[in-house]
């Protein structure tokens, strides 16, 4: 996902390259489900419709649109593609949408791994909190892929729940030799996961206890607080839009990081039901 409007030079250590897929409605079913934790629960979905599945390496905030069952009819309604994208159908249901992360492909199975943070509320939450096997989801997208650098001496990364599935994805694909500093923010130790295991890194987890998601200022300490190590870093921040936007400012205006080292991207926002992760994270006056 990206919060900004396109990619950036990184001042000699790499750029993000974006890369453009064509835009292809899946109907899939759901091969496995396995509890990662107290929050999280990972769908695996499979089909022959996977069959060139755009996915790529150090690209882990690429994410899809997920078109859940109606309710009462079990029906899937999808978006019809025309020369400009997608376009909302003029008659019958409207299709509703959520954007997940791609967790992980595999393209000799045909199986795409989606992360779901379960709660009560909301269409996907109380999908995937019923999903078994042979259940079967809509799926659009990755419309695109921003491929991030890996020439940089230390990365910094910081996540809330949703976006757990991206950091652990840097983690994963990053070289085994780039150092990386990590936050992330959940629940408690009931909702940790466990990340990658690889040298150098050091990830932290902050437990918000009884706060509601995204009305801390746990990531925005932590990072403000944290020793940074020698060299030129990048950063990566993901997670409610409101919480992670004095990072932001930390970052680029404190800071000086130059806009291209600096990804802050509001995954949602709290009270909002649909937020547009696109939209940018405007710093204060």
């Amino acid at each position: 996902m990206s919060a900004d409007s396109g990619p950036a030079v990184t001042e000699g250590r790499g750029e993000i390259e974006l890369i453009m897929h064509d835009l292809t409605p899946r109907i899939l079913k759901v091969v496995r489900v396995e509890d990662l934790s107290r929050t999280m629960r990972r769908i695996v979905v499979g089909g022959a419709a996977l069959e060139g599945f755009p996915y790529v390496t150090m690209a882990p905030d690429d994410h899809v649109k997920l078109f859940f069952p109606d309710a009462a009819t079990g029906r899937i309604a999808m978006p019809e593609i025309g020369p400009d994208g997608m376009r909302l159908p003029s008659e019958g249901p409207r299709p509703v949408a959520r954007d997940y992360t791609v967790r992980a492909f595999d393209r000799e199975s045909l199986e795409l791994t989606l992360d779901f943070v379960l709660h009560s509320h909301g269409i996907a939450g109380a999908w995937a909190s019923k999903a078994a096997p042979g259940d079967e989801v809509g799926v659009l997208g990755p419309r695109g892929s921003h491929i991030y650098p890996t020439g940089y001496d230390w990365y910094l990364l910081a996540a809330d729940e949703t976006a757990l599935p991206a950091l652990c994805r840097w983690i994963e694909e990053l070289p085994s030799d780039a150092r990386v500093v990590a936050f992330a923010e959940v629940a408690d130790e009931h909702s940790e996961l466990t990340a990658p295991g690889r040298e150098e890194v050091e990830l932290t987890y902050l437990h918000r206890g009884s706060a509601e998601p995204g009305t801390t200022t746990l990531l925005a300490d932590a990072v403000r607080a944290c020793e940074f190590p020698d060299g030129e870093m990048f950063a990566w921040v993901a997670g409610e839009a409101g919480s992670i936007k004095p990072i932001r400012s930390y970052l680029t205006r404190e800071l000086g990081l130059a806009r291209g080292r600096a990804k802050v991207d509001g995954y949602w926002r709290l009270g909002k039901a649909d937020h547009d992760h696109h939209e940018v994270i405007e710093e204060d006056d």
